[in-house]
């Protein structure tokens, strides 16, 4: 992999929250692919490129929600959701990060990412997070649409269940950005 010019790359992170994080993960837990996150972000910040935070939240009735009318739809909790649900993981955060709050698998749609990317000079993402086919996928496809740069940073990413991930990684992933190790990614 070639080195990515921290003036023009960022780190964009899906979903490292903690209704989330704690969910039964595959092919790593929640708990391993949030240490992959944060390790990715320390370096990036002793760079001097920027760390995007990505957290799904809704109201809680769920009037900001997507409507729904599919065949397998999310369930929402009785009672709504915990109150901490949308909180990023302790020690994620750290000054100068970006927070994005979105409300639907991918990062772009209905936020400001696009346009804090845009006026920081980044063309290329770096993606990790959690669920690789829900918000990692739907993020990257966007970027690629938009014309950034994508590459996923593998080992920091996990879903629902290993073959899930496998066939994004293997089949949908490589057809809009490069797939790597976090440990292969340099910063110049």
């Amino acid at each position: 992999m070639p080195e990515l010019d921290p003036a023009s790359t960022a780190l964009v992170l899906i979903d490292l929250q903690c209704g989330i994080v704690g969910m039964d993960c595959a092919p790593r837990t929640g708990a391993a692919t949030v240490a992959a996150g944060k390790a990715l972000a320390d370096r990036f910040r002793a760079a001097g490129a920027p760390v995007v935070l990505v957290r799904v939240a809704f109201a809680p009735d769920f009037s900001d929600a997507p409507p729904g009318k599919v065949d397998r739809a999310l369930p929402a909790p009785p009672g709504g959701l915990p109150a901490t649900w949308s909180d990023l993981v302790a020690g994620l955060a750290q000054p100068g990060d970006l927070l994005i709050t979105k409300r639907q698998w991918g990062a772009f749609t209905g936020t400001e990412l696009d346009i804090v990317l845009r006026r920081r000079g980044v063309q290329t993402i770096v993606l990790g997070g959690i669920a690789t086919n829900f918000g990692v996928e739907s993020t990257a496809r966007h970027a690629w649409e938009l014309g950034y740069d994508v590459v996923i940073a593998e080992d920091a990413c996990t879903t629902i269940a290993s073959d899930l991930h496998d066939f994004a990684i293997a089949h949908v992933l490589p057809r809009v950005s490069r797939i790597v190790q976090a440990s292969e990614i340099e910063l110049a």
